[in-house]
């Protein structure tokens, strides 16, 4: 027996357990004691055993919600009471400069800071205390905060509940996974790493950047092209990091493209995913894999984006609502281009599916636009240091949706990196075409509304509208 099955031999009873996650989840979203506490290992372990264990993954993310939840409306409460002497308690008498970082995001983006403050770990335990400090209404903060606890759980239970899961099936790979699987880890890790460098380089702020806008701006004729595609003052940025990624795509994709057609039928590391990914179907995976293929769809998408496009077109503004719209109708084309250039087969085709061929896999494709523009747009209004922190939400929320089409044998791993570098594409097609149209001093979208009428219209798509 290895250290690993020792500790889940002595994990406690499914109720116990279900109460420590909502304690440490109520631990990591209280005011300050968050900062001490390591709430998200905690939690990934906890949630490791509880996968272990079949502990039901209902109530294990009912109890993470409500219990971020709970810790969030007391410090709200705490902020509300004790406004005058929280700025005299330790630690941030000593530190008051984490009180101003967190004020400053609260002023900033108001009732949102709520939601996105959950996600970011500088200003995440001091929020809600500075809410409650700042006299916000307390119905308003229940229920934004209820909608942000919803959506925490998942992202911070979910990995090491299926972990847990499969941690026996784990022990077992087929043969030539584990080099597959440590090369594409490795891999992922390194652009990782090399994303948050090079985006920072990229950025207005970045080195890369200014030596860049300094050598353009001395030749008169290079000025008129860098100031083109600025963005309107005061902001005036050049889409750098756009352009950069556009070629990085374009050539990855060109490269990939070429190597999945040389080949006829899967590359070897296809199979070898394959066969580890029908080693590790259970039926509550493949039924999330399904619901996620429903959420990803035509229609799916269709819904998702109708709230944020009709107010586009209420609000007047015509050119993030053509863009946004256009980049779903190129890719949507783009898709249609790629399956038949490249005629390739699924590894299983259901009815629904019949006459549709493999690679890039759409749903990949379109999340990553739908995601990617999402995590822009926020970023363009957010303070530099935070920008990250949109595009690594993005990553995330992407990486199950691509997974999902593996897990149900609809797609090879080749045709989920071709249709995430084609989305890639479009973003950055996108981003460069709107940089002059942007304003970042325009009005708000109303975000906790949207996201509400997203979320009502997608459930009723997946429950109602399944497909046959």
């Amino acid at each position: 027996m290895n250290f690993t099955h020792w500790l889940y031999t002595l994990a406690p009873q499914p109720e116990l357990l279900l109460a420590i996650i909502f304690t440490v989840a109520l631990i990591e979203s209280l005011a300050i004691v968050g900062i001490v506490v390591p709430g998200v290992v905690l939690l990934s372990a906890a949630a490791s055993i509880a996968g272990h264990n079949d502990t039901s993954l209902p109530l294990m993310l009912a109890a993470g919600t409500l219990g971020a939840f709970a810790g969030d409306n007391l410090s709200f409460w705490l902020g509300r009471k004790q406004r005058s002497r929280i700025p005299h308690w330790w630690p941030l008498k000593q530190h008051p400069e984490w009180l101003n970082r967190g004020n400053e995001f609260f002023q900033r983006y108001g009732i949102l800071s709520v939601i996105i403050g959950r996600f970011v770990g500088p200003v995440r335990p001091f929020i809600p205390m500075i809410a409650g400090m700042l006299s916000m209404p307390s119905k308003r903060f229940a229920v934004v905060n209820f909608i942000s606890a919803l959506a925490w759980a998942p992202v911070y239970l979910l990995p090491g509940y299926l972990l847990g899961r499969s941690w026996e099936e784990l022990m077992e790979l087929p043969a030539g996974a584990e080099r597959w699987l440590l090369t594409l880890s490795l891999s992922l890790l390194a652009l990782a790493l090399l994303f948050s460098w090079i985006r920072y380089q990229l950025s207005g702020d970045g080195r890369v950047h200014r030596w860049l806008e300094n050598r353009m701006t001395r030749s008169p004729a290079l000025a008129k092209g860098w100031n083109l595609l600025c963005s309107p003052a005061p902001a005036n940025e050049f889409p750098l990091a756009s352009l950069s990624l556009l070629l990085t795509s374009l050539i990855a994709l060109t490269g990939w493209t070429t190597w999945v057609l040389m080949h006829n039928g899967p590359l070897p590391m296809d199979e070898q995913i394959h066969s580890l990914a029908n080693l590790l179907q259970r039926s509550w995976l493949v039924g999330t894999s399904e619901t996620l293929a429903e959420i990803g769809d035509a229609m799916g998408i269709s819904v998702l984006m109708a709230p944020w496009l009709l107010w586009l077109l209420y609000a007047k503004r015509f050119a993030a609502l053509l863009h946004i719209a256009g980049a779903l109708i190129l890719v949507a084309v783009s898709n249609t281009v790629f399956k038949d250039l490249a005629g390739r087969a699924r590894p299983d085709t259901p009815d629904y599916l019949t006459g549709s061929m493999s690679y890039p896999s759409a749903h990949t494709s379109t999340i990553v636009v739908v995601v990617g523009l999402t995590a822009a747009f926020a970023a363009q209004v957010m303070p530099q240091r935070y920008r990250g922190y949109a595009y690594w939400i993005g990553i995330i929320v992407c990486m199950p949706m691509a997974l999902s089409r593996l897990v149900i044998g609809v797609h090879w791993a080749s045709d989920l990196i071709g249709g995430a570098l084609l989305g890639l594409v479009v973003c950055a097609v996108t981003r460069i075409s709107y940089q002059h149209f942007q304003r970042p001093d325009r009005d708000m979208p109303p975000w906790v509304w949207l996201c509400l009428a997203s979320l009502i219209l997608e459930t009723a798509r997946v429950v109602f509208f399944s497909p046959v």
